[in-house]
């Protein structure tokens, strides 16, 4: 057995070269149409500098639709090979293909993780026009996971396909440590919504830290934070997928109600204690001991004291939510065009600034600036508040989930946090047996 994983873990460092090959050489082209242009660059006596376009150019409708129709059979095929098939290696190369397409040659767009804020935004802005691909992107890897689990971070999507190739030498994170992490993804998740719902900033987007590599156009701290995440990834294994992804995070929910789960053995568990550390991700829960009476009584008595006190924590967190309302408004850029309007008029500031000039040149009436940022800061104080309870909510939550004792017999994939990636295949002697037996 060890020889086996000995053997796949150097297919992985094999296949990890040409797939960064590959990325480069898929890339090469575009580069170098983006350096090519048809007519030469206006000279501008204010020494106005063309700016580089950051997002991909438009695509064609048809394309759009073929990107949604790849990403059916891509999912398909992710649930067939993780549920059906059990094959690690069939997971892993369709990973490879997820990472060329949606990532080297889709620029990582459209994104199912970015489509949280398109959503929220359309929920609260009538005027804004979603587009059905993006809401198909959204949706349907939802609707897959409700069915099947995660497949969709398994081996289609490229966010964390490019995470999956460099986990080399994984080291076990610390369960408490692991709990803590996992609170980032839910303020995160909060934020972008606020942000995105009241037409602030799309946050996902603008710290990707990803999308800038596909496209070679991230700016240093960004391209800095990408290597961060993939040279850290060689140990702690994908820790954007664990400890920041929003979208990773909704999937974790319904992934929990899914109808069917990648297991660990294809039939009875032996307890034979291989698959125990197979997980890089921490996924795997091992057998509950049994306990005394008195110990229940304790968990009985600790649950009871977190349900009394989880109304406490729901209104706790949304008092100081609601004291970040400034801030977070002031991310809007009509709140920001105003307060610097004000500074100016008061003599505040001397200098000006291009959003300040044009404004002054539009004919708009002040008070009608003023009067639109003070609109927007009254919505971020409601937006804040639902903010800081949710984050009080989640926390309350979590310390009942850790109070409540379930009673396990095998060793089980966590249905949340399970990836479906496959690696625990290899390490069941009952899964290997029965592989062996179908191939004759």
């Amino acid at each position: 057995m060890i020889s086996d994983l000995i053997r796949h873990d150097q297919i992985t460092r094999k296949w990890t070269v040409v797939l960064l090959l590959s990325i480069l050489v898929c890339s090469i082209p575009t580069q170098i149409h983006s350096q090519i242009q048809r007519f030469p660059k206006p000279e501008f006596e204010s020494g106005h500098v063309v700016p580089t376009p950051t997002t991909p150019h438009p695509r064609q409708d048809i394309y759009e639709y073929i990107d949604v129709a790849v990403l059916i059979i891509a999912l398909s095929t992710a649930s067939y090979l993780a549920l059906k098939k059990r094959s690690r290696n069939g997971i892993f190369m369709l990973s490879l293909f997820s990472l060329l397409y949606f990532g080297s040659w889709r620029k990582g767009c459209v994104c199912a993780i970015g489509s949280i804020q398109n959503i929220s935004l359309a929920l609260f802005d009538r005027t804004y026009v979603i587009p059905i691909t993006v809401i198909a992107f959204f949706t349907i890897p939802l609707l897959f996971t409700l069915f099947f689990g995660r497949t969709f971070c398994a081996a289609v999507c490229p966010l964390g396909a490019i995470q999956d190739v460099v986990i080399l030498k994984p080291v076990k994170v610390a369960a408490w440590l692991q709990k803590v992490l996992g609170f980032i993804p839910h303020i995160y998740l909060g934020l972008a919504v606020l942000l995105a719902a009241y037409g602030a900033d799309f946050i996902i987007c603008r710290y990707d830290p990803f999308v800038g590599l596909f496209r070679f156009d991230a700016s240093f701290l960004m391209l800095l934070f990408g290597a961060v995440l993939l040279i850290g990834g060689i140990f702690v294994a994908r820790p954007y997928c664990r400890f920041l992804c929003p979208y990773g995070l909704i999937l974790n929910w319904i992934s929990r109600l899914s109808k069917h789960h990648v297991t660990i053995t294809p039939t009875d568990c032996i307890q034979c204690r291989l698959c125990e550390d197979s997980c890089p991700f921490g996924a795997i829960l091992p057998p509950t001991p049994e306990k005394a009476p008195e110990a229940r009584s304790v968990e009985h008595k600790r649950l009871a004291i977190l349900l009394a006190l989880l109304p406490v924590l729901i209104i706790g967190g949304a008092c100081l939510g609601s004291l970040l309302h400034t801030p977070l408004s002031q991310i809007h850029n009509t709140v920001q065009l105003a307060e610097r309007v004000r500074l100016e008029e008061l003599g505040k500031i001397q200098d000006t600034v291009i959003e300040s000039e044009t404004f002054q040149q539009s004919g708009k009436p002040v008070e009608q600036l003023y009067g639109e940022a003070a609109l927007i800061k009254n919505r971020f104080i409601k937006g804040s508040t639902y903010l800081g309870g949710f984050i009080g909510l989640v926390f309350g939550t979590t310390l009942i989930g850790l109070s409540i004792r379930r009673k396990r017999r095998d060793y089980t994939p966590d249905r949340g946090t399970c990836l479906s990636c496959g690696r625990c295949f290899a390490y069941c002697p009952v899964g290997k047996k029965e592989s062996k037996e179908d191939e004759k």
